[in-house]
């Protein structure tokens, strides 16, 4: 298994990677992929029957598409970044942190990047949906503050790097957003990403990195892949790892053909984990979840490189970064973490 080795970053340089000068030569932002609903019927123009209640004859409902919001900089690299948030949250969580500093996406950008951040179908600006859901509100926050490995509430664990004063704590939570997807939806998404902007390289979080995988194989234009903390992974058929049991439900590798899976190895991916991840019988519901999920990612770096590919996994703590949570792109360090992304894609030719 492939380990970055230790990079050591001066204050001066941590300092230039995040405050060099921003200049956007174009921005926009564009729905991509989707269906149409047609309805039957012939379409009434003259019958009101409310405003939420509209008779449904002969009349169209969008839904099911991705949203990208794009900076393209100055002088930028040749190839984008597509940045693909996780379960619960949008792209808000690659723009900005809770404490108001600059998200990944800026800090990569200001490398010259230009960078496409995704609401994923169902979710933030991307919620006209297929899937007949209802929304409710449900008390969570302190349970996802143990999965996502901040401590256990109240108590923050030791050196934290998450921003701890309290509106950088309700900002955070506040960022998150109803999940009204069929996540199957997901993969046909960044498979229509790929389509329109062409070659490009994932970044992705959490429950974003299964489809990441899936988008992976099925695009050649996608030339890398950047996932941080994925939830799942993919084996080919024949060597998928025996299930690693858990508090939260233990992980499973998926199977796919080995031609499919062959597909990842021809392309560079990095995998990144934080901190307070137990190597073994964790006694947290968070420590537990990720522990599952730290195990099987060495187990998938390890399948691709035997069958020829370059995966590296960055255990953070390892190589002295500590304090990283599950977002660890949202904490106090995260120029210092952008600055590994920016140099790991350097070292694998993505930086022209």
């Amino acid at each position: 298994m492939k380990i970055l080795p230790i990079i050591i970053f001066s204050a001066m340089s941590m300092t230039s990677f995040a405050t060099k000068p921003l200049m956007i030569e174009r921005q926009g932002q564009f729905p991509v992929g989707g269906t149409t609903i047609e309805r039957p019927g012939t379409f009434d123009p003259d019958t009101f029957t409310g405003w939420t209640n509209p008779v449904q004859d002969g009349q169209t409902y969008r839904c099911d598409h991705a949203f990208a919001r794009y900076q393209i900089p100055v002088n930028a690299k040749k190839l984008p970044l597509v940045f693909v948030h996780g379960f619960g949250g949008d792209g808000v969580c690659w723009e900005t942190t809770p404490d108001g500093r600059d998200g990944f996406a800026t800090l990569l950008l200001r490398e010259g990047y230009p960078t496409y951040v995704l609401d994923l179908p169902g979710r933030g600006h991307a919620s006209r949906t297929s899937a007949e859901v209802t929304v409710k509100p449900v008390a969570d926050e302190e349970f996802w503050f143990d999965i996502w490995r901040m401590g256990l509430w109240p108590q923050w664990n030791e050196g934290i790097q998450f921003p701890k004063d309290s509106l950088s704590v309700s900002n955070f939570f506040r960022q998150m957003v109803p999940d009204l997807s069929n996540h199957q939806l997901d993969v046909a998404a960044l498979d229509a990403v790929s389509q329109k902007i062409g070659d490009n390289i994932l970044v992705t979080h959490s429950a974003g990195g299964f489809p990441g995988w899936m988008a992976a194989m099925n695009n050649p234009q996608v030339k890398g892949v950047v996932a941080l903390e994925p939830g799942g992974f993919v084996f080919p058929e024949g060597e998928v790892p025996e299930p690693l049991p858990g508090l939260t439900g233990g992980l499973a590798g998926v199977a796919v053909a080995p031609e499919r899976f062959m597909e990842l190895t021809k392309k560079p991916i990095v995998i990144y984990f934080g901190d307070y991840i137990p190597e073994s019988n964790a006694t947290t519901l968070g420590g537990s979840n990720w522990e599952v999920r730290l195990k099987m990612a060495r187990e998938f770096v390890n399948a691709i490189n035997r069958h020829g590919g370059n995966a590296t996994l960055v255990e953070l703590p390892k190589i002295g970064i500590r304090g990283n949570s599950h977002f660890l792109m949202q904490e106090l360090n995260n120029d210092v973490i952008a600055a590994h992304v920016a140099q790991w894609l350097q070292q694998n030719n993505l930086a022209d």
